[in-house]
């Protein structure tokens, strides 16, 4: 397939990102405040389809571990955001052992119809995964589903970094976002006549270089 193609709003701010966080670990407090502002959103919007309405309280323990940890970083700002990632993950499931939890299934059918009308094509299925009903949608899929969408789509990690994320091979990683979007494409209304699009038009979303 071609070249995987993240998240317009992600190319758009990793350099800046990237910047930020080499400043950030020379003690620039500004820095360090740039970085939290241009991560906080995605990650949020990760740990709200774990953990649903505790994700605030969870990204603040995974900050404090951020802060401590950030010497020890190495890497750019797409890196950056898969190292967050995966702080935040673990301090999730430290949270869902802790109330054992599993993450709670939510949305309905309501919640679809209470969605932005969405035209007959795969793209719009994914911008719609910014609201907050969406990300209900999200949680109500299967496990590995959901949190390879919520990495590859909310968090914009490429296929290799959600990999790493998840602890899992890249190839499996693709399917279960795959077929997460697939069925959330349904849910949100796009019809059977986008059944072959997702195919199609998740080549560049989904896709692993070769």
């Amino acid at each position: 397939m071609g070249q995987v193609r993240q998240p317009r709003r992600v190319q758009a701010y990793d350099g800046e990102l990237g910047a930020a966080v080499a400043r950030a670990q020379d003690g620039d407090e500004t820095a360090f405040a740039t970085a939290y502002r241009l991560v906080q959103p995605a990650l949020l919007g990760y740990l709200r389809g774990l953990v649903g309405d505790d994700a605030e309280d969870v990204a603040s323990d995974a900050w404090l571990e951020i802060t401590r940890d950030l010497g020890r970083f190495q890497g750019d700002g797409a890196g950056f955001r898969g190292w967050t990632a995966t702080i935040a993950r673990h301090r999730a499931l430290d949270h869902l052992r802790r109330q054992r939890v599993r993450p709670r299934p939510g949305g309905s059918e309501q919640d679809v119809l209470d969605l932005p009308s969405p035209h007959s094509t795969h793209e719009q299925a994914l911008e719609s995964l910014s609201t907050e009903r969406a990300l209900e949608l999200v949680r109500s899929l299967p496990r590995d589903q959901a949190e390879a969408v919520l990495l590859r789509v909310v968090v914009g990690l490429d296929g290799p970094a959600a990999a790493r994320v998840l602890g899992k091979r890249p190839g499996a990683v693709r399917t279960s976002a795959h077929r997460g979007l697939k069925r959330l494409a349904r849910r949100l209304g796009v019809g059977s006549e986008a059944d072959a699009g997702v195919t199609n038009e998740a080549s560049w979303t989904l896709g692993e270089s070769k």
